[in-house]
């Protein structure tokens, strides 16, 4: 099984960096397209921060490296999850594939360039949600299907109950 889970993580550092790339040669950097009006934008954002955009307009000369090393920290770990927890295709090992593929696809930006292109966004009136893309979507699923599986599991010594 544990082939299943690392396709997935390639499938989504490949729609990840075919995505970025596709948005970066289209799209001007601040441009953007309407697609549901008052709801979704494609834009072309580079994101020299963490998530959602923190840490985006600090100075500091150590914020990429610190990104990065976390970034690698968050790899080995969650690479040994899976490797270790692998032996069947559960959510558990569904999720963590996605938070792999997702956390590869945005260290390839920051590797390459120090920033990380985002491009969905969801609006309403002057609300919105922080640009963001396929990487940062696989994390967020992933993480979702880890809670839920810790949430809605019941653990073996349940099901014998």
């Amino acid at each position: 099984m544990r082939k299943y889970h690392f396709l997935i993580a390639v499938f989504i550092v490949a729609l990840d960096r075919l995505t970025k790339w596709a948005i970066s040669q289209r799209l001007s950097l601040h441009d953007s397209i309407p697609v549901i009006p008052g709801f979704l934008r494609i834009v072309h954002a580079e994101n020299p921060g963490a998530a959602f955009g923190l840490f985006a307009d600090s100075p500091a000369e150590w914020k990429v490296s610190l990104l990065i090393l976390f970034s690698l920290i968050a790899l080995v770990i969650v690479t040994a999850l899976l490797w270790k927890s692998s032996h069947r295709l559960t959510s558990t090992g569904i999720g963590l594939a996605l938070i792999l593929g997702g956390a590869v696809g945005n260290l390839w930006d920051r590797l390459v360039s120090k920033h990380v292109v985002d491009f969905l966004l969801f609006y309403v009136g002057r609300c919105q949600w922080p640009a963001f893309n396929v990487a940062d979507s696989a994390i967020v699923v992933g993480a979702g299907l880890l809670v839920f599986e810790i949430v809605f599991t019941k653990s073996p010594s349940q099901q014998s109950a």
